[in-house]
C-alpha cells in the first residue's frame, strides 16, 4: 500500500477557462466514447477499451447512498455501493475508459445493465480531469443514481452504513470486498485523492469487524 504524505492534500488547480474541454466522442473519431467509473469500474470494467485513465471530477462527491439488491446485497439485505452527489467543493476521483468503434455499442449495452437496470442508474456527462494532464480536461459519461430510482437508501451515520455493509452480500461477493477495493484504489490515486466519507466508513468497519468475526 502505498504510504500517504502530507506534501499535497488538495487536486491540482481548476484549469483555466481557456482550456479546451473534450467532447465525450473526440480524437477526430465519431464512435469514440469516455466513460467514468467511480465504482467499481475502477477495479472491474468488464468491458473492451482503447485506453483509460485516473484522474478525477470537480462538482461531485461519492457516497454510499445507493441500495444494491443484486451485486452485493439482496432484496432482504440491500447492500450499500456508491453513488455522486452534486457538491460544489466536491471532488471525485476514478478512471476514465475510452471505448471506440464497435466498443461503444457494447460497453454501453453491457453498462446499461450492470448500472441501470440492476443498479437504479441514469447517465450524466461530467468533465474528468486526467491525474498526469489535468489541464486537458475531458468530457465523459458517468452512471449517477438519484433519490428518484426505487433502490436509493440516502444518507445515513458512517457506523449505521458501515454495519450494513459488514451484513450483506450479493452475486459479485461481500458488500465489505466493494468497500476494501475502492479504499486500495484511493491509496494508490496518492495523497491527493481524499475522499472523507469513504475513509470514515472504513475506520468505522476497523472498529467493528471483531464483532462480526468468529471467536
Amino acid at each position: 500500500m502505498k504510504q500517504e504524505s502530507t506534501a499535497q492534500n488538495t487536486p491540482p488547480a481548476s484549469p483555466p477557462t481557456s482550456s479546451p474541454v473534450q467532447h465525450p466522442r473526440d480524437d477526430g473519431d465519431p464512435q469514440a466514447l469516455w466513460i467514468f467509473g467511480y465504482g467499481s469500474l475502477v477495479w472491474r470494467p468488464d468491458f473492451a477499451y482503447s485506453d483509460s485513465r485516473v484522474g478525477f471530477v470537480r462538482g461531485y462527491s461519492r457516497r454510499f447512498w445507493q441500495g444494491d439488491t443484486f451485486h452485493r446485497g439482496s432484496d432482504k439485505m440491500p447492500g450499500r455501493v456508491v453513488t455522486l452527489l452534486e457538491d460544489h467543493e466536491g471532488c471525485t476521483w476514478g478512471v476514465a475508459y475510452q471505448v471506440q468503434g464497435e466498443q461503444v455499442s457494447e460497453a454501453l449495452k453491457y453498462l446499461n445493465v450492470r448500472e441501470a437496470v440492476l443498479g437504479g442508474y441514469d447517465t450524466k456527462e461530467v468533465t474528468f480531469y486526467p491525474q498526469d494532464n489535468p489541464d486537458q480536461p475531458l468530457k465523459a459519461l458517468a452512471y449517477v443514481a438519484t433519490p428518484q430510482n426505487p433502490g436509493y437508501l440516502g444518507p445515513a451515520p458512517e457506523e449505521a452504513i458501515a454495519t450494513q455493509i459488514l451484513a450483506c452480500r450479493g452475486f459479485s461477493g461481500h458488500n465489505l470486498e466493494y468497500l476494501l477495493r475502492l479504499a486500495d484504489f484511493m491509496q494508490l490515486c496518492g495523497p491527493q485523492a481524499q475522499d472523507e466519507h469513504l475513509a470514515a466508513i472504513v475506520d468505522a468497519v476497523g472498529t467493528m469487524l471483531p464483532c462480526f468475526l468468529p471467536h
